[in-house]
């Protein structure tokens, strides 16, 4: 417990000191945010703000993960280079919408090629791992279950699914930062609870990581975090989640992350299938991911974080009553 708290409190600490001198040296450099024309048209505003702030997010967590190394010796390194991973992909993502000027940055082939190998890095170091394997906890079920090798592409499918979500559900500011906070905390409580003090270690540094970043990304955002923050979120979500052997408890825990990707599923397949059947596309929802539908319902940003917030803390505080240690 109090090398979680140390950890969170180091974590905090750490990016919102590399945020104060790396937002001024973003703005300088002219790596402001591109807004995409099919958006909400009063997003135009926040054109220019510095984006790839996430830098500061993998910053702390890695700082975090070396000084719980050195000085309580608690071996975290796997921890550091899967996360390192996934956030490299967000980063050339960005590098490529803000250096060479291609808003849409890596296409879905080039990013879906690099999350896969990073998934099946982890899947298959957590599948032949003594303390993971392949099993899985299922809520309400007061026991793990072997998958055996539908565990493989199981995870796998997780993994991939996770990872694009938390990217979907960064469009709004302080959204993604604020959900994460919340995953991360049920986590570390987790994590500490089942007795894994690395993983524990690394959902806290993320959990200190999201509320310093919150502080200079709330509404309104001195900066965003960009792919570069919400792939290294989304990588550490599904990486503590496979170490724990709660894949599973996404469903419950990121249940935001679940209705943004499935927002967006659904739009785009409804919108094929009625242009074929009918000649012209048709859309279920305003617009995709669900929470651009809520902004263009009337609802304000601030308040649809503090919603979408609200929901992550209640399915995060049900889920563990479920866990089956508590």
């Amino acid at each position: 417990m109090r090398v979680a708290i140390i950890s969170t409190i180091l974590s905090f600490i750490t990016v919102c000191f590399i945020s104060v001198w790396l937002i001024p040296f973003l703005r300088r450099i002219k790596f402001g945010q591109s807004i995409l024309e099919i958006g909400p048209k009063w997003h135009s505003s926040k054109a220019g703000t510095p984006t790839m702030g996430g830098i500061a997010i993998i910053g702390g967590i890695i700082f975090t993960l070396i000084i719980c190394t050195l000085f309580f010796k608690i071996n975290t390194a796997v921890f550091g280079v899967l996360f390192l991973f996934f956030a490299l992909i967000g980063f050339v993502d960005d590098y490529i919408k803000v250096v060479k000027k291609r808003n849409l940055g890596l296409n879905q082939k080039q990013k879906l090629i690099l999350q896969l190998i990073g998934a099946i890095i982890l899947v298959v170091y957590a599948g032949n791992h003594p303390d993971v394997g392949t099993y899985l906890y299922i809520p309400f079920y007061n026991d793990i279950i072997n998958f055996g090798w539908f565990y493989y592409p199981f995870t796998i499918f997780a993994i991939l699914a996770v990872v694009n979500a938390v990217n979907f559900t960064d469009g709004l500011d302080g959204l993604a930062s604020s959900v994460s906070a919340v995953v991360f905390a049920f986590f570390t409580v987790a994590a500490l609870s089942f007795g894994y003090i690395q993983t524990a270690v690394f959902a806290s540094a993320a959990l200190g990581a999201c509320l310093g970043f919150l502080v200079f990304n709330h509404y309104p955002a001195k900066v965003f975090m960009g792919d570069t923050g919400s792939m290294a979120l989304g990588g550490a979500v599904i990486l503590i989640a496979v170490m724990t052997k709660l894949q599973i408890y996404i469903f419950l825990v990121g249940i935001i992350y679940v209705i943004e990707a499935l927002s967006v599923v659904l739009q785009i397949s409804y919108f094929k299938y009625t242009r074929i059947k009918k000649g012209s596309g048709r859309r279920i929802f305003k617009m995709a991911p669900i929470h651009h539908h809520f902004e263009l319902s009337g609802m304000s940003e601030k308040k649809i974080v503090v919603v979408f917030t609200l929901v992550t803390f209640i399915t995060s505080m049900f889920a563990l009553f479920t866990l089956p240690i508590l």
